[in-house]
C-alpha cells in the first residue's frame, strides 16, 4: 500500500514520538525561538488528540503551540521540513542547507541559515594558525574585532547568534532628538521674558509692593517620533531586527508612534508600549495579519495621510519612512502621498536597506516617485548605519 503523499515518515510515530518533539523544540530553541518544556507538552498533548497519521495536520498542530510571532514562521517551516523529514540524517541535511544559505547568488529561504546552525550544534572554533615566527613579533593593531565585524555585518546575513547579539547592541542605542520650543512657558529667575502675572500675585502678597520680578521661560520638549515600517516579504528580516530598535525608543520615550504596513496600515503603538519586548512581539504578532506579505506603500502612506497625520504630526514631528520602495502597485499614487506626507512634518527620512550597495540606482518606479519628496534617504542594513542614523537625528536643524 502506497501511504499518502503528506504523511510523516514512519520513524515519527509511535514509541519515538516524545523524544523527537523533545528534540525538535530544541532545534527550535537553538534557532532562536522561545521555546521550553511547556511549549513540549503542549506539543505532545496536541499530536495526541490530532493523531499523526497526516503531515499537514501534524504541521498544523505543531505550529498552533510553538510559533507565538509571524515572524517565527519561516524559521519554524524550515526546520520542520527538516527535522521530520529524517532526524537521523540531520546533521547532513544541515550542512547541504549550510551551504546553500552561504551562496552568493542566490537568496536563501528565511530562516535556513539559523536552522543550518541550530542542526549543526555547538561546534569548537578551529584552533587559529600559527603564524611564522618572523610575524609573530608584529604589532597586530589592524585586526578587526568581532564586535567591528558584528558592526558592519548586514541583517539578512545573520545567524540567531548574530541577531541575538545585534539585538542587544540595538538596546543600548540611545536616541537623542533636539528639544524644540513650544507654547507654554515655565517660572524662571533668569529668564529673558517678564511674568507680569505672577509678578503681581507676589506684590498681593506682600501687602502691593513689588519687591521682586518674576520672569519666565519658555518651555522646550522633543518632537514626536513617527516610525512607518514595511514589514512585507523583501523587508521581513530587516523589520524584525529594527522592531527592537523602535520597542527600545518606544519605552525610553514619550510621544513615540509606530506603524506597520503590508497590504494594509497597523498602529502597533500600544503593544510596544510593553517593557518585555517578548509579550509586546506577541502582541504585535496578533494584531498584524499582513507580515512578510505584499505591498501596497502608496495606499498604505494615503490611509496614514487621512486617518492619523492630524493625530501624530504635530510640533514639528520627525518621521522615519522604513521601506526599499518596492511598490506592488508599480507607485499608483505614491509620489502625491509621500509628498503630502513631507509637508506634513518637519522631517522626513527615508531608511532603505537597499542602500548598501554600492551601485544602487532608483531604478523602480516606487523608488522613483518617493525620492523627490524625502527630506533625507540614508541606508538601514546594519549597526553602523543605525548608529549613523542616530547621531544623525540628534543634530539641530
Amino acid at each position: 500500500m502506497i501511504p499518502p503523499r503528506d504523511a510523516l515518515p514512519s520513524h515519527a510515530p509511535g514509541a519515538a514520538l516524545g523524544p523527537n518533539i523533545l528534540g525538535f523544540v530544541r532545534l527550535l530553541r537553538r534557532a532562536g525561538l522561545p521555546v521550553g518544556p511547556g511549549e513540549a507538552l503542549s506539543a505532545a498533548h496536541a499530536l495526541a488528540v490530532v493523531g499523526v497519521e497526516r503531515r499537514a495536520v501534524v504541521k498544523s498542530a505543531l505550529r498552533a503551540t510553538l510559533v507565538r510571532r509571524h515572524d517565527q514562521s519561516p524559521i519554524f517551516d524550515a526546520a520542520f521540513d527538516l527535522f521530520w523529514r529524517d532526524p537521523d540524517r540531520a546533521r547532513a541535511a544541515a550542512a547541504l542547507a549550510l551551504m546553500e544559505a552561504q551562496k552568493p547568488e542566490e537568496k536563501p529561504r528565511p530562516g535556513s541559515r539559523r536552522i543550518a546552525e541550530a542542526m549543526a550544534g555547538e561546534r569548537p572554533p578551529p584552533p587559529p594558525p600559527e603564524p611564522p615566527k618572523d610575524e609573530q613579533k608584529r604589532d597586530a593593531t589592524m585586526t578587526v574585532s568581532e564586535r567591528e565585524l558584528l558592526q558592519r555585518m548586514d541583517f539578512e546575513a545573520m545567524g540567531a547568534k548574530e541577531i541575538a547579539a545585534a539585538k542587544a547592541e540595538i538596546r543600548r542605542l540611545v536616541l537623542p532628538l533636539d528639544e524644540k520650543p513650544t507654547r507654554r512657558f515655565r517660572p524662571d529667575p533668569s529668564g529673558p521674558r517678564v511674568d507680569l502675572r505672577a509678578t503681581m500675585r507676589q506684590a498681593a502678597r506682600m501687602g502691593g509692593a513689588i519687591t521682586t520680578i518674576a520672569r519666565r521661560r519658555r518651555s522646550t520638549r522633543p518632537p514626536p517620533l513617527v516610525a512607518i515600517c514595511d514589514i512585507s516579504g523583501s523587508m521581513a528580516r530587516y523589520a524584525q531586527v529594527l522592531l527592537h530598535f523602535l520597542h527600545a525608543v518606544t519605552n525610553e520615550r514619550d510621544r513615540v508612534h509606530v506603524f506597520l504596513f503590508g497590504t494594509r496600515l497597523s498602529n502597533i503603538t500600544r503593544q510596544l508600549r510593553h517593557q518585555d519586548p517578548e509579550v509586546a512581539f506577541a502582541m504585535v504578532g496578533a494584531a498584524v495579519p499582513d507580515w512578510s506579505g505584499g505591498t501596497r506603500i502608496g495606499e498604505a502612506l494615503e490611509e496614514f495621510n487621512h486617518r492619523w497625520a492630524r493625530r501624530v504630526l504635530g510640533q514639528g514631528a520627525v518621521v522615519l519612512l522604513i521601506t526599499d520602495g518596492l511598490d506592488r502597485e508599480g507607485g499608483r499614487g505614491l509620489a502625491e502621498a509621500t509628498e503630502r506626507l513631507q509637508r506634513s512634518c518637519r522631517r522626513l527620512v527615508w531608511l532603505n536597506p537597499l542602500l548598501r550597495w554600492a551601485g544602487f540606482e532608483p531604478r523602480s518606479q516606487g523608488i522613483k516617485a518617493m525620492l523627490p519628496h524625502v527630506h533625507e534617504f540614508r541606508p538601514v542594513h546594519n549597526l553602523d548605519s543605525l548608529r549613523a542614523l542616530v547621531a544623525a537625528l540628534g543634530t539641530r536643524r
